[in-house]
């Protein structure tokens, strides 16, 4: 009950964050910005989650502007009906904070509000607010579908009730017992013993929310709890007792002629006491013979009993389990991607260093042992890159690296590949579909994920077999494991292999988990395909049984967008001369300058350099002559990359923007500004920059 009441508070804390959501993407409207209010009224009326849902937009001293429950220009309440003013004196007013219930005085019933403020540099310009009748938190409870002996509660910080799972007509709005509400406000969580307002004794579990600091309430009667025990062991007493009385008059009547035969009889009562099949053999005798009979009927009904119910806790546990694993998943996989964004963009700026370095190296010298080495050093440089690019599987997929593609193409790539690498006892067979979906994905990642998949089917078979790798189109009628209905296109591989145990398919998804021996495997080889599926906006289901052999199927939705149609040649054209460009590169990682500015230079660009976004405007501010920049995404200081180029493209839109990120959570879309992946190639970087001068 205790979990139960934590895993509701998580449901009522992600409804709230998902208005929240609702309220910054308004935030970011257009029409906001430049003061167009009417435009900003019409599109919040439209993008409100329901009718009976207010969008609000305040100024800084809390005077309303606008009110989706009131035509636009219509007179609006100048006072607040809830408890806002109090809480951004305590907690105060840049986060986001959401209300106590209050009597909302344009729609005359129980509201809440969540407030996101509105930031203009540092400080605060609006106030966006999101006025929900309680009746959306009374439907999130009744989903909860909870026994009609249980009751559910929702109450705020002054304990107020938000929504109840019983006549909440009755209730909602009301305030609940003091004692309780000073529990409620001390402790997060916990159980008591109390009484409803509508006089139940009940043992309550309770736990506060993160976000809105209210609180779930679980309740459930004593008389509940105790009637259960109660009837199995009367049940028990009186069936103990029956036997016992027929054993009493039996052995009273026959015990001088028949003690052996009673013995019988005990020794099956004895099976019957450890749970075990009575198989009673008749005496001769009809009452003794009779005792035996419901006695073995008895066992039977006994095990059939234990027998369904040990299936329905197994049933139950594996529910459970399966629920479990499936946070616990999503658990891990958040916290490595966050852990793998903050190594891949530090080792990706080691990597341009080292790979610049050795470019330039290459150029300066022609000493054929030293050209050598170099060789030798971008071999480890790829490998490097390539267990970067397994490791950023884990984090948000990069825009430098999306495309949009047709999958027949790279599917033909993988196929020479390994056709060359596979042992000639292992059988390679590709079906790939014609007329396939375009997808939006990482292609490098996408060919990766089919690399290790191929390689773990291999291993899997080590006396040879069969890999079977079909693509095809599909149409979703329902939802699969986390996503839509809708349009796929589903890539399965599938091998005749030794298959996997229950026990390694429970932690086959977990990254580092291998079975291959040390040295022969890094663990990486499904979660990377799994990590690249739910990148993707799709998923990746596992199918194996010991001795059958393993399917992996992996679903990547259908993109609305055009195929891209860069080509081989296109990048592989030369870079036209750049004598005489001025050129301002933005990157606070010194050794990356220190191995790049020489190389653009000798490129014949004209550099000056800056170590933050906010240098560089400075720089800018001066009247310094630019006319293109090349930026690093994530840097230190109050503005990144990306809004380096946005400011730029407003202030001084002749310049050229080309950015460069070894790894960003920010998504970059700003029409005519190309982003370049760490580490990047000179000739790539050069390449950009001349089309960016252009």
């Amino acid at each position: 009950m205790t979990e139960a009441a934590r895993a509701f508070s998580l449901l009522v804390d992600n409804e709230l964050q998902a208005k929240e959501g609702i309220l910054k993407t308004l935030a970011n409207f257009p029409a906001l910005a430049s003061g167009d209010l009417q435009e900003f009224y019409a599109y919040a009326k439209k993008m409100a989650p329901t009718p009976e849902t207010a969008i609000i937009l305040v100024d800084k001293s809390g005077r309303q502007l606008l009110n989706t429950r009131a035509p636009f220009g219509a007179p609006l309440p100048k006072q607040r009906a809830s408890n806002m003013d109090a809480l951004m004196q305590r907690h105060g007013a840049a986060q986001t904070l959401v209300s106590d219930v209050f009597l909302a005085p344009v729609a005359k019933r129980h509201d809440f509000i969540l407030q996101v403020p509105i930031m203009q540099g540092d400080e605060i310009q609006y106030f966006l607010i999101m006025g929900v009748h309680v009746l959306a938190m009374q439907s999130l409870l009744v989903q909860q579908d909870l026994p009609r002996q249980w009751l559910g509660v929702i109450v705020d910080r002054k304990g107020v009730i938000v929504a109840r799972s019983r006549d909440h007509q009755q209730y909602v709005g009301k305030s609940s017992d003091e004692s309780i509400q000073k529990l409620f406000s001390s402790t997060t969580e916990g159980i008591v013993q109390t009484v409803t307002l509508d006089g139940v004794p009940v043992k309550t579990f309770f736990k506060r929310v993160p976000i809105s600091d209210w609180t779930i309430v679980l309740s459930i009667p004593e008389a509940e709890l105790r009637r259960t025990p109660f009837r199995a062991a009367a049940f028990l007493a009186f069936m103990m007792a029956i036997l016992l009385g027929i054993s009493f008059i039996f052995a009273q009547r026959i015990a001088t002629r028949v003690i052996g035969r009673m013995n019988q009889l005990g020794a099956s009562a004895d099976k019957l006491g450890r749970g075990e099949e009575v198989l009673y053999q008749p005496q001769g005798l009809v009452e003794v013979d009779a005792v035996g009979a419901r006695i073995t009927d008895a066992s039977r009904q006994i095990r059939r009993s234990k027998q369904e119910l040990e299936h329905r806790v197994a049933q139950a546990v594996a529910d459970t389990e399966r629920a479990q694993r499936a946070l616990l998943q999503s658990q891990k996989m958040d916290a490595l991607g966050r852990l793998t964004a903050g190594i891949a963009h530090e080792f990706n700026n080691l990597l341009q260093t080292l790979t610049t370095a050795l470019q330039l190296a290459r150029m300066i010298s022609s000493q054929e042992r030293v050209q050598s080495l170099i060789d030798t050093c971008n071999k480890a440089l790829d490998r490097a890159t390539s267990l970067t690019g397994q490791l950023s599987a884990f984090g948000r997929t990069q825009d430098a690296r999306l495309e949009t593609v047709s999958l027949d193409r790279h599917v033909r790539d993988f196929e020479q590949l390994v056709e060359n690498i596979l042992p000639s006892n292992v059988d390679l067979q590709v079906d790939v579909a014609d007329g396939l979906w375009a997808v939006t994905i990482d292609p490098t990642q996408f060919e990766l994920a089919l690399i290790n998949l191929a390689f773990n089917a291999k291993d899997a078979m080590p006396a040879g077999g069969t890999i079977r790798l079909t693509v095809s189109n599909e149409m979703l009628a329902s939802p699969l494991e986390g996503i839509p209905a809708g349009e796929y296109v589903r890539v399965c591989m599938a091998d005749s292999g030794l298959g996997m145990t229950r026990e390694v398919m429970g932690k086959a998804l977990d990254p580092f988990f291998t079975t291959k021996k040390i040295g022969q495997g890094t663990g990486l080889g499904l979660p990377q395909a799994y990590g690249f599926a739910r990148q993707s906006g799709g998923t990746l289901l596992l199918h194996s049984s010991e001795g059958h052999g393993t399917t992996v199927e992996i679903y990547l939705p259908k993109s609305a967008g055009p195929i891209a149609g860069q080509t081989i040649e296109m990048r592989e054209k030369e870079a036209a001369p750049v004598a005489g460009i001025r050129l301002l590169f933005v990157e606070d990682d010194p050794l990356v300058r220190e191995s790049v500015v020489p190389a653009l230079e000798k490129a014949g660009f004209e550099v000056f350099t800056a170590e933050s976004a906010d240098h560089a405007l400075a720089l800018l501010d001066t009247g310094a002559p630019v006319d293109i920049v090349f930026s690093d995404v994530v840097m230190p200081g109050s503005m990144s990359g990306i809004e380096l180029a946005a400011s730029l493209r407003e202030r001084r839109p002749q310049v050229g923007v080309v950015l460069t990120t070894g790894y960003s959570e920010q998504r970059v879309s700003i029409p005519g500004v190309q982003v370049l992946p760490k580490p990047y190639d000179i000739a790539d970087a050069l390449r950009a920059l001349t089309e960016a001068a252009a």
